[in-house]
């Protein structure tokens, strides 16, 4: 992979040039900060609004929260960060072959096995980066305004959250290395979530679908087990590792 150091810095000035590095960061803190203080504001809020709900018929008695409401909460913010993290990246190899910026590099020699490289390694970098500093924040939030040890299974919801990145994130890749725009790779990943929730409604296929690890927030309250998961985490593994293999040679035989 000749000039994987080159092509790598250049994405890392291009994150940040972008301010894609910047929103990523602001996201991160945000999420990881949004999950524990929505829980913790509840009680209060449906306190302000508890008159205007009696007046309805609605009788609100005492809420309480710990902290796996704020755990439950860092699980719907979740999904909106890996749809944040796709959509910033989504451009990011059809721009390059639209521009033909790549070309002049290609001349002088360096390979496309290492531009590829370089951007889906980023692009997993910046990913492990968000999740695990969101995780971080929230653990540590959570930690101050409860108990963390009364959540189980994080190390295995983080694992859950992670690899669904990745196994997104491939895939797109993969379907960048055949479009021509950012929406038809868009269309493309969207496609295949659609296809694998709709083959998730039969029974037989649930536990080995990558996207059951979307629900391994389930841990938490107890209905499922971290066994449950092992084999969709398996799935997603291998289909990352095949996604990529694909990227690299439909990458090679594509035209500039």
């Amino acid at each position: 992979m000749k000039g994987f150091g080159a092509f790598y810095k250049k994405e890392i000035m291009e994150l940040f040039r972008s301010y894609r590095g910047m929103i990523l960061g602001g996201l991160t803190l945000i999420f990881g900060i949004m999950s524990p203080l929505i829980a913790k504001l509840t009680p209060w809020l449906m306190e302000q609004f508890s008159d205007s709900l009696k007046e309805q018929g609605i009788e609100v008695g005492k809420v309480t929260v710990s902290a796996k409401d704020a755990w439950g909460q860092f699980d719907k913010n979740f999904t909106m960060l890996l749809i944040v993290v796709l959509i910033l990246f989504s451009g990011s190899y059809v721009s390059e072959y639209a521009k033909g910026t790549l070309i002049p590099l290609f001349t002088k020699g360096l390979g496309r096995t290492a531009a590829l490289f370089a951007k889906l390694s980023l692009q997993l970098l910046a990913w492990t980066v968000c999740v695990a500093g969101s995780f971080g924040i929230t653990w540590g939030y959570t930690a101050y305004y409860w108990d963390n040890s009364t959540v189980q299974n994080l190390p295995m919801i983080l694992l859950c959250f992670w690899l669904t990145g990745v196994f997104f994130l491939t895939l797109m890749a993969l379907f960048s290395s055949f479009c021509n725009s950012t929406i038809q790779v868009l269309l493309g990943t969207g496609g295949v979530y659609f296809l694998l929730t709709l083959l998730g409604m039969a029974e037989s296929l649930q536990d080995v679908l990558p996207t059951k690890l979307l629900g391994c927030a389930s841990m938490l309250k107890g209905e499922t087990e971290p066994g449950d998961f092992l084999t969709a985490i398996l799935v997603a593994g291998v289909a990352s590792l095949v996604f990529t293999v694909l990227t690299v040679v439909i990458t090679k035989r594509r035209k500039l």
